[in-house]
């Protein structure tokens, strides 16, 4: 069975008796409650809420998709700028201009005043301020999720008025964001235009100059160039030409001379005449004639001679013709030289004037430059502007309407269903307080503590509540028995209830040091693990805590034993406050003026020597090993009378020791003290190794879910010889704790044993 699940069960079965107990309260006290409620459902004004919607940061028609734009759509910080337009004194006054506003505020004013003068909402109608501080409060205005719709409300008890005043304001703001819109494009427009202006001056004036400076200067451009540059390259080219002519002339001429000087008739110069050539076949046939003649006359004869005369003719022609040629060639070479020197004269007069005006040419591609990116810059202006004029006048703003508020037909407040349910729950939670608060009161004033003395047996002592009981512990006894070899303990008087037929027989209260720290870290103390010499330190100045060791002492009856005892500590698990139990019991009978000895046997956890402050020492393992006395091996404490028999340590493996001793035999001869406790966990083979022992504690956390654990130690602890067993219930909470049996000691009587 889970002990969690099982207090909660209980705690809320003891809660419905208390509030049963106290049925009466609960019903006057809800009943008030819920009557209440239903008379402010009647009383209280209906009101209705009429909602428009628009939605902001769409793009605009015609406007060109920009980074600042996309970056725009959805910022969280330009939603926040227009809900605070839209509550803003400004739209505010302008609503009060807009049809039907002005009147349904005055009748929604005169509607809320059921007495008085109406003279204060007649002025609602010119008084701006006062029509601000009455709608003011009425509008909401708020994003609809984390979409770009925002949400204008009006609650109204009037749902006319309600509708109206919601539509005013969300129109009102469309405008205005329209009239925004176009009123910066207009000024943008307008400065465009104006710049247009002055650019359109300035390049006339531009214009101007540079023709101007072109007729000062004389730079006409010709088909491809300037006149100038033109001219330069037309004298170039005929200089070219001349001085190829002239080289021509003069290499004829020169060809001619020596062809003169030589004699023959051969040169080619004189070869391309018509004349030579037609003289030459001539003399050629003369002197065939004259050749053939001479074989057959004399030299004499008349034939001979006209051959030879004419043969002389033909010669002196020739003579002649080539003298002519001679001197035509030198008069087209002096006619070519003429040329080239009057050409060369006129291309120094054009490379001057050229290179003054290539200096022109550069002052005028200047200016010309400066005009063209006017130009540009015009056209890119005249271009903007006519696009914020095509803006201006489709604009409908970056802000859209989604829907005009309608009328309301059902209340916004109160709403009957949500208003009833919260009724019903206030009237529950008021009526299980004050019959909680009435049955605590009642129970204090009828029912006063019965004061118990030391001597008193435990028979007299009342058993406690149900809600007095320890966590760990209620009703168990009816679900969870033992085995049935297991041999039943004799009865015991312990007040408290029992585990599988073994008492509980205290319960110690969890320790927490509230002195020494804030508030915040008292709460959060109950969650966090104390060392050991700590909780021993607190348990000896713990109050609650010492009445617990007393309830323990009690049950043990150990004062009513004359004889020594011992006592063996266990526990299930580790953590569960063995060692801390033991050490705190020993330390509150040493207090009291008995002699306490200490045995320790967790072979896998050693404290003692930390807890107590010990020096070192072999202690009975190494007493066992070297076959001395364990009396030897006893060390003292602060406390005259606590000693401590300390687990020591071995050169050889320990093992499963405890399966190879048994206790009787481990403190044997050990006499002198009215009680021995042993801090030890069971073995696992030996059968004997609780014989002799007087008590077994077996230690639980009170906040453990399963109980089996403590069952299995219980019946495990009976089988190894342990004459009586008995459950100690560790870190429990105060308010669980049972009443103290014994009478308290003075403080004091502790000082020296933490």
């Amino acid at each position: 069975m889970r002990q969690a699940g099982l207090t909660e069960a209980l705690s809320g079965l003891d809660a419905l008796g208390r509030i049963w107990r106290r049925r009466g309260v609960f019903a006057i006290v809800a009943g008030a409650v819920l009557a209440l409620a239903v008379a402010a459902l009647v009383l209280l004004p209906v009101r209705y809420l009429a909602t428009a919607s628009v939605i902001i940061a769409e793009q605009e028609p015609g406007a060109n998709t920009s980074a600042a734009w996309a970056q725009k759509v959805g910022d969280p910080a330009d939603m926040e700028s227009q809900l605070l337009v839209i509550r803003s004194p400004r739209l505010l006054r302008q609503i009060i201009s807009s049809p039907g506003v002005a009147g349904a505020v005055v009748s929604e004013c005169e509607r809320g005043r059921l007495l008085g003068s109406t003279d204060a909402c007649q002025r609602l109608k010119t008084d701006v301020g006062a029509f601000i501080d009455h709608v003011e409060s009425r509008f909401s205005v708020a994003s609809a999720g984390r979409s770009r719709v925002i949400n204008i409300s009006y609650q109204s008890g009037l749902p006319d008025v309600a509708q109206t005043l919601a539509n005013a304001l969300t129109q009102t703001f469309l405008e205005d964001q329209r009239t925004e819109g176009a009123n910066s494009r207009e000024v943008a427009s307008s400065w465009l235009w104006q710049e247009l202006k002055q650019l359109d001056q300035q390049l006339r004036e531009a214009d101007d100059k540079i023709q101007k400076f072109r007729r000062t200067k004389g730079l006409m451009r010709g088909a491809n160039a300037p006149i100038s540059s033109e001219r330069l390259t037309s004298i170039g080219q005929q200089l070219s030409q001349a001085e190829a002519a002239r080289a021509e002339a003069a290499a004829r001429l020169q060809e001619i001379k020596s062809e003169q000087e030589r004699g023959p008739t051969d040169a080619p110069s004189v070869l391309q005449s018509r004349t030579i050539a037609d003289l030459k076949q001539q003399l050629t046939t003369v002197s065939a004639q004259l050749a053939s003649a001479a074989g057959v006359l004399g030299p004499k004869h008349p034939s001979i001679l006209a051959l030879t005369r004419e043969q002389a003719s033909i010669q002196q022609r020739l003579v002649e013709e080539m003298q002519s040629i001679a001197a035509s060639a030198q008069k087209a070479f002096d006619a070519n030289t003429a040329l080239v020197n009057s050409l060369k004269k006129q291309m120094e007069t054009a490379k001057a004037e050229a290179g003054s005006a290539t200096l022109d040419e550069a002052s005028i591609e200047s200016m010309v430059r400066d005009t063209e990116i006017k130009r540009q810059q015009y056209a890119e202006l005249y271009k903007k502007a006519s696009e914020l004029e095509t803006e201006r006048r489709v604009l409908r703003g970056s802000t859209r309407l989604v829907s005009l508020a309608e009328l309301p037909s059902k209340p916004f407040f109160p709403k009957k269903i949500p208003f009833l349910a919260a009724g019903m729950t206030l009237a529950l939670i008021f009526g299980v307080g004050a019959a909680l608060l009435a049955d605590q009161l009642g129970a204090r004033l009828i029912s006063p503590p019965v004061p118990v003395t030391p001597e008193a047996p435990a028979q007299q002592v009342e058993a406690p509540a149900a809600d007095e009981a320890p966590a760990i512990v209620p009703e168990l006894a009816e679900s969870v028995t033992a085995p049935e070899t297991a041999t039943p303990p004799p009865e015991r008087s312990s007040h408290l209830p029992s585990v599988a037929d073994v008492s509980i027989l205290a319960c110690l209260p969890r320790l927490k040091s509230l002195r020494e720290m804030s508030a915040l870290g008292a709460i959060l103390q109950g969650h966090q693990p104390l060392a050991i010499p700590r909780v021993l330190r607190l348990a000896s100045e713990d109050t609650d805590f010492q009445h617990a060791l007393r309830d323990l002492v009690h049950e043990l009856g150990l004062k009513r034993s004359a004889r020594s005892q011992r006592i063996v500590v266990t526990s299930p698990d580790a953590g569960d406050g063995k060692t801390t139990t033991a050490c705190a019991l020993a330390e509150h009978l040493a207090a009291a003026g008995r002699r306490v000895l200490v045995v320790e046997c967790d072979v896998s956890h050693p404290a003692f020597a930390e807890i107590m402050a010990l020096p070192a020492s072999p202690g009975w393992l190494g007493a066992l090993e070297r076959g001395t006395p364990l009396r030897d091996m006893i060390l003292p404490t602060a406390h005259p009378s606590l000693d401590v028999l300390p687990i020591g340590a071995t050169t050889g493996p320990v093992g499963d020791i405890l399966d190879a001793i048994s206790l009787d035999g481990l403190l044997a001869g050990l006499d002198g003290y009215d009680a021995v406790i042993v801090d030890t966990p069971l073995p696992s083979q030996r059968n004997d190794f609780l014989a002799g022992t007087d008590w077994a504690i077996v230690c639980v956390r009170s906040d453990r879910s399963l109980i089996e654990p403590a069952v299995v130690t219980v019946n495990r602890s009976r089988a190894l010889g342990a004459r009586d067993v008995g459950i100690v219930v560790t870190m429990t909470d105060v308010e669980h704790r049972s009443p103290p049996v014994v009478q308290t000691a003075p403080v004091a009587a502790y000082a020296g044993a933490g």
